[in-house]
């Protein structure tokens, strides 16, 4: 018979909900998932547990970008061997994540916490900004990788009008328009966003 909704609430129903939160899954994919997990305890659960335990305990929030490590600072921003005077400016860690995969990159990074949205109600004071304009001392380049959708190019041209107001000197790229219109990082291949770093332009 299979599980119904219909049911009393119970921790099946609270992991089913729990698991439709994430992204990418509905209620059929959380059953599934629900239903696997259960009926491989300890090959699928059990490590699945000890894992989110792990993570939950030991990674952290890195104060200085914003990036997940085990460490804060991250390994990023302690790396002597990154560049000092470029910062990329991403939306989120799943983008630096994108970025770092390509081994293009050797400089630091700065995660906005997201990008403006007149529609979702997202605005400047909501984001990282502040912290951005306070990390401007010995950089010479700030790249603005952000998606190339409506929302992620108003984001970018309000940053470079900010990033001016505070450095006149300051170079101020973006990543060439290889990123399809409409894109997000995170979706991208390597390619694609190795190429689009390599032909940034100036904003």
């Amino acid at each position: 018979m299979s599980y119904s909704s219909r049911q009393n609430d119970g921790p099946l129903d609270s992991l089913i909900r729990a698991l439709a939160g994430l992204p990418g899954l509905g209620p059929r994919s959380a059953r599934r998932i629900a239903l696997h997990l259960l009926t491989n305890r300890q090959k699928a659960m059990a490590p699945l547990m000890q894992a989110l335990e792990q993570t939950a305990a030991q990674v952290r929030i890195c104060t200085a970008c914003g990036n997940l490590d085990l460490s804060d600072p991250c390994r990023i921003c302690t790396n002597p061997q990154r560049q000092q005077n470029t910062l990329c400016v991403v939306a989120g860690v799943a983008d630096l994540w994108a970025i770092e995969r390509t081994g293009a990159f050797k400089g630091r990074y700065h995660i906005l916490g997201g990008i403006l949205s007149a529609l979702d109600g997202i605005t400047p004071d909501m984001l990282t900004i502040r912290p951005l304009l306070e990390r401007l001392a010995g950089v010479e380049e700030v790249i603005l990788a952000l998606a190339a959708t409506v929302d992620g190019q108003a984001t970018a041209h309000y940053l470079s009008d900010r990033l001016q107001d505070a450095r006149p000197d300051l170079r101020i790229t973006r990543l060439a328009h290889g990123v399809p219109v409409g894109g997000e990082l995170d979706y991208l291949d390597e390619g694609t966003i190795m190429t689009a770093l390599k032909s940034r332009s100036r904003v």
